[in-house]
C-alpha cells in the first residue's frame, strides 16, 4: 500500500468521508475524491477579514481542528485537503492569527491560555498578553487543537465554486448536505427547505429523509418576471458559516440572521450577491442565511369563498425559519438566537411576520430596511408603500388583481373553472402577465389584522428587539424625474408625484420643504418631490411604528437610523451615484448625490466593491458591525473590548467618535444617522410628517 493511499484511508476514518449521492433528478458528479464530514471533528474558519476585497492578498486563513494528537492533525489535515500550517506562515501574518486567536478565548470557545499544534510544532496564545509564542513541542500522545492550512483563494461570491478539494458534507434530520468552503466560510447553496407545494397551497418544511443534497450551486429563483430562468420549484435556502460543529454538537453555536430579500413581492432571489452573508459570517463570526419565496400572483393569489387564501410567499418565509430552527444546528447556527432582516418587500415581510400567528416565537429580534409604509391610499403614487403595510381582505386583493384570469385566457366559466384553467397555465406565463396578486392579505391563518398592531402588547405582535430605518433618499427611486423641460416647482411636484394641483401648491405653501435654486429648475423640484415621497412612503410611518411600538409596549427596545452614505440602489430614473471626479473613478461620495433605495445592502452585509474612498471602507466596516452586533446580543453598540480584541481598529474609532447608538424612547427618537463617524440625531422631518398628515386628513375631509 502506498503512502498516499494509507494516508487517505486514516483520513477516511479520522474524518469520516461520504460518497456524494445525488438528489432525485440530478446528475452525479463524478468527483475524484469523496466529500469529507464532520463525523469526528468540529471545522472553525480563521480569517480576519477587513472586509476590503482588494486586500485579501495580503491575507490568510486557517481551519481550526477539535483536539487531537499531531499524527491525527496531520492526518485530518490531509483529509481536507490540506497541511498542518508551519510557523512562518503564521509569522509572516502575526497581527491576523494574534487577532482571530484571542477571540476564541474571548468568546470562549478556547482556553484564556491555549496551545494548538502546528507543523512540526506547536503555537501558543495567551488571552491579553498580546503575542504569539512556539513553545517546544510536546510529547506525541498529547492533543491539542489542530490549525490547519486553507488554501482557497476564492474571495468573492462571484467566484466561489466548489472543486473535489474543498468540499464538505454534515448530516442533519435524516439527510446529509455536501456544501464547499471558499476563503472566508463554509457555503452551502440551493438546499431544499420546503416540500415542492401545489400550486396556490401554503409550503410544508422539507420532510424527505434519506437523501443526499448537493448543495454546491444556487437552486432556480422563483419565478418572476422575464426571468425564464425561474421557476415554481425554487424554494431553496442558502447558508454561509464559519463554523461547523462535530455531528451531533450543540456546542459553541453562532447566532443566526436570516434575510429576506426584496423586490415589490414580484422580484428578488436569496442568491444575490449583494446580500450574500460570506462576507458577515467571516468577520462577524455569525451564521448568514438566505431563502427564497414565492413571489407575484403565485406567491399572493387571493380568491373570495374559495381556498385560495394569498400569502403563500409568506408561508414560505415561515417554513424558511422552520426549517432553519430544526436544522441550522448542523451548520453552527443556533435556533434560539434568530434575526430575521429584509429590505424594502423584504422589510415589509419582516413587519407581515412581527403579527403573524404562525411565526411569532420563532424569531428573537428583527430588522426592516426601508419598510414602504405608505399612508392613507388616495389614488397617488407616493402611496404606493401603503399596500405593503396595510394588508387587504381576500375581496379587496381580488379586486386589485381579477384580471388577470382573463389575461391568462380563463377569464370563462365559473370561479372554480377559471381556477383551474389557471392552475394549468405556465408560471412564466402568469408572472408575465399585465395584472398581478401582490399583496399580502387578511387570510386568518398568516395574517389576521389590518395592519401590525403596535397600540397593544396583547400577544398580536412579537414582543422582541427590533431595528427600523431607512436610506436618506429612498424616495427619489418612488418618484418620477420629468423627462421634459417643465414651467414651475408647481408642475414639477404634480409630475414628480402624481398629484393634484391643489396638493403640490399646499406642499409649498407649507414652507416644509424648501426649493434650493441651483440653476437646474428639473433638478430642483425632483429634489423637493423625493423628500415628500421619502417621508410619505417610508420615514413617517416607520417613525411612527417604532415609537408607537416602544410606547405601548408593543416591541421591547427598538432602535431607528439613517443611511447617510450608500452605493447604488434601485434607480429608475437614472440619477446614478456620486460625481466622478479626478481621483475619485467610482465617484466622490463627499459630493451631493441620492442615497437610493435598497442602497444600503452592500453597508449591512459587509459587500461594497469597489470602495470609493477612505470612508467607505470604514463606514462599511462600522455599520456592518452595528447589524452583527444586534443579531448577536439584540443591540446594535458593539462593545470596544470586543472591537479591541478582534484587531476592529478602524470600527473602535467609529463606536469611540460615534457615541452609542440609543434606542427609540420618546417621539422624537433618538435616531442614529449612519456613516463615519456616526451620529445621534432626533427623528427627522417631524414637522413635515405633521403636515403630510395633516394634509392627507384634510382631502380626506374636504375631498379632492
Amino acid at each position: 500500500m502506498g503512502l498516499n493511499t494509507a494516508l487517505g484511508l486514516a483520513a477516511a476514518c479520522l474524518l469520516g468521508t461520504v460518497t456524494a449521492v445525488p438528489t432525485p433528478g440530478t446528475e452525479l458528479v463524478d468527483r475524484a475524491l469523496p466529500a469529507v464530514s464532520n463525523a469526528h471533528t468540529s471545522l472553525t474558519f480563521i480569517y480576519q477579514n477587513n472586509l476590503n476585497f482588494t486586500d485579501d492578498v495580503n491575507h490568510i486563513g486557517a481551519i481550526l481542528l477539535d483536539p487531537m494528537t499531531i499524527q491525527d492533525g496531520a492526518t485530518a489535515c490531509a483529509a481536507i485537503g490540506e497541511t498542518l500550517i508551519t510557523e512562518a506562515a503564521i509569522k509572516n501574518h502575526t497581527s491576523d492569527f494574534l487577532h482571530s486567536l484571542s477571540y476564541l478565548a474571548y468568546a470562549k470557545y478556547e482556553a484564556p491560555i491555549q496551545s494548538y499544534f502546528i507543523s512540526n510544532g506547536v503555537l501558543s496564545v495567551a488571552e491579553g498578553i498580546g503575542q504569539l509564542s512556539f513553545p517546544a513541542k510536546p510529547q506525541s500522545h498529547i492533543k491539542l487543537p489542530i490549525l490547519c492550512t486553507q488554501s482557497s483563494q476564492q474571495n468573492m461570491p462571484s467566484n466561489a465554486v466548489a472543486t473535489a478539494s474543498n468540499e464538505l458534507t454534515v448530516a442533519s434530520n435524516g439527510n446529509t448536505f455536501t456544501g464547499f468552503r471558499n476563503k472566508k466560510s463554509f457555503r452551502f447553496l440551493g438546499i431544499p427547505f420546503a416540500n415542492q407545494p401545489k400550486r396556490f397551497e401554503y409550503s410544508t418544511v422539507y420532510s424527505a429523509k434519506g437523501q443526499a443534497i448537493q448543495a454546491t450551486a444556487y437552486g432556480a429563483d422563483c419565478a418572476q418576471p422575464y426571468e425564464p430562468s425561474s421557476s415554481e420549484n425554487c424554494l431553496f435556502i442558502n447558508i454561509q458559516t464559519p463554523y461547523i460543529p462535530k455531528a451531533g454538537s450543540t456546542k459553541n453555536l453562532r447566532p443566526v440572521h436570516f434575510w429576506i430579500y426584496g423586490g415589490g413581492f414580484t422580484g428578488g432571489s436569496g442568491a444575490s450577491a449583494g446580500s450574500d452573508g460570506g462576507q458577515l459570517a467571516s468577520r462577524e463570526d455569525i451564521v448568514v442565511v438566505e431563502i427564497n419565496y414565492r413571489l407575484t400572483t403565485l406567491g399572493f393569489l387571493a380568491v373570495p369563498g374559495t381556498n385560495i387564501t394569498g400569502n403563500y410567499g409568506i408561508s414560505d418565509q415561515v417554513t424558511g425559519l422552520e426549517w432553519v430552527i430544526q436544522n441550522i444546528a448542523a451548520f453552527g447556527g443556533d435556533p434560539n438566537k434568530i434575526v430575521i432582516n429584509g429590505e424594502s418587500a423584504g422589510a415589509g415581510s419582516v413587519r407581515t411576520l412581527l403579527g403573524s400567528p404562525k411565526a411569532i416565537g420563532k424569531f428573537r429580534g428583527s430588522i426592516a430596511m426601508s419598510n414602504l409604509g405608505g399612508g392613507v391610499d388616495l389614488g397617488l403614487s407616493g402611496d404606493y408603500g401603503t399596500t405593503y403595510s396595510s394588508y387587504l381582505t381576500i375581496e379587496q386583493s381580488y379586486e386589485r388583481s381579477s384580471a388577470l384570469f382573463a389575461e391568462a385566457g380563463c377569464g370563462n366559466g365559473t370561479v372554480e373553472e377559471q381556477i383551474a384553467c389557471l392552475e394549468a397555465v405556465p408560471a412564466q406565463t402568469i408572472v408575465n402577465l399585465p395584472a398581478v396578486a401582490r399583496y399580502v392579505v387578511q387570510d386568518g391563518v398568516y395574517v389576521n389584522t389590518e395592519d401590525l398592531d403596535v397600540y397593544n402588547h396583547n400577544g398580536s405582535t412579537a414582543y422582541v428587539n427590533t431595528i427600523w430605518g431607512n436610506t436618506a433618499n429612498d424616495g427619489a427611486s418612488f418618484s418620477t424625474y420629468p423627462t421634459t423641460p417643465i414651467a414651475n416647482e408647481t408642475q414639477g411636484l404634480m409630475i414628480g408625484l402624481g398629484i393634484s394641483e391643489a396638493y403640490a401648491e399646499d406642499i409649498i405653501a407649507s414652507g416644509l420643504f424648501p426649493y434650493y435654486d441651483t440653476g437646474n429648475l428639473t433638478l430642483d423640484t425632483f429634489n423637493v418631490t423625493q423628500r415628500v415621497a421619502t417621508d410619505k412612503t417610508f420615514r413617517c410611518v416607520d417613525e411612527a411604528t417604532v415609537y408607537a411600538g416602544v410606547r405601548n409596549g408593543a416591541f421591547k427596545t427598538s432602535y431607528y437610523y439613517q443611511m447617510q452614505r450608500t452605493g447604488s440602489g434601485y434607480d429608475p430614473n437614472n440619477l446614478g451615484g456620486p460625481p466622478v471626479e479626478p481621483g475619485y473613478p467610482y465617484g466622490d461620495p463627499e459630493l451631493p448625490y441620492f442615497r437610493l433605495h435598497g442602497s444600503d445592502m452592500p453597508w449591512v452585509f459587509g459587500n461594497l466593491n469597489p470602495l470609493r474612498d477612505a470612508l467607505d471602507l470604514k463606514s462599511v466596516q462600522l455599520e456592518s458591525g452595528y447589524f452583527a452586533s444586534f443579531v448577536k446580543s439584540l443591540d446594535p453598540n458593539p462593545s470596544l473590548s470586543y472591537l479591541r480584541i478582534r484587531g476592529y481598529t478602524n470600527s473602535t474609532q467609529g463606536v469611540e467618535e460615534s457615541g452609542p447608538w440609543l434606542p427609540v424612547s420618546s417621539d422624537t427618537g433618538p435616531m442614529k444617522l449612519l456613516d463615519f463617524p456616526s451620529i445621534t440625531a432626533e427623528f427627522q422631518d417631524l414637522p413635515q410628517c405633521a403636515f403630510l398628515n395633516y394634509s392627507i386628513n384634510y382631502y380626506i375631509d374636504g375631498g379632492l
